[in-house]
């Protein structure tokens, strides 16, 4: 069985690959490591093999995780990347450096109240839902724009892109076309004036296509460490 080290070496390798065919450098593409379910010695060993930004979609797990691994807190950077409720806000706010799912001014405003004064803003991400699946968070593209301003004048906030999860597919051109609609919200809002970086789409399954739409952060779980 491969070590999370050679998983990671293969990962990058697609990663740099994909980068190359669409004809961007590799280094404009993130790779967040998706840890959900695996215990923290395993995210452990992935900061020894050079991994350093973790994404939980859990609250409590993460906030667990983040406490159990205190010692290398200066140098992992944690990502909430799962359906945020408001009672769960404080937890978020208090212990994660990102948040790529808020879709709801409500839980945008409880983040900025919520954040520690000591702490950097929170960094966070609008979910949007271009599949239009009802079981799927996230607003409509056509409110996004909307949220996105509110949520970019929030005090202890900084808004840096989108985040989406389209719906799961393994035929290419379905993936690139799901993938598409994510990236045309984001080009839309770029336009509008704000000054967003990251698009945060692409997983163990579709991140070669994620790339070619211009993915800036991947979410990657699966490859890494294996089915849950």
């Amino acid at each position: 069985m491969a070590t999370i080290f050679e998983k990671l070496q293969l990962v990058r390798a697609r990663i740099n690959q994909a980068c190359s065919r669409a004809g961007r450098p590799a280094d404009s593409v993130t790779l967040l490591a998706v840890s959900k379910t695996f215990p923290a010695e395993t995210v452990r060993e992935a900061f020894h093999a050079g991994q350093r930004k973790f994404g939980e979609n859990y609250v409590q797990e993460g906030v667990d995780k983040i406490a159990a691994l205190s010692d290398l807190r200066d140098q992992i950077e944690w990502h909430m990347i799962g359906p945020l409720q408001s009672n769960k806000t404080r937890a978020v706010a208090e212990h994660f450096d990102w948040v790529h799912t808020v879709d709801r001014l409500k839980i945008a405003q409880r983040l900025s109240e919520q954040r520690p004064a000591g702490l950097s803003p929170l960094q966070v991400c609008i979910q949007v839902n271009t599949s239009g699946e009802a079981s799927k968070s996230g607003v409509l593209p056509d409110q996004a724009l909307a949220l996105a301003r509110d949520v970019a004048a929030l005090p202890h906030l900084t808004l840096r892109g989108v985040m989406a999860l389209p719906a799961p597919t393994n035929d290419p051109v379905l993936q690139k076309a799901e993938l598409h609609a994510v990236r045309v919200v984001f080009d839309s809002l770029v336009s509008a004036g704000l000054p967003l970086d990251t698009l945060s789409m692409g997983m163990s399954a579709d991140l070669e296509a994620a790339i070619e739409e211009g993915s800036s952060m991947l979410r990657v779980g699966t490859a890494l460490f294996g089915n849950r």
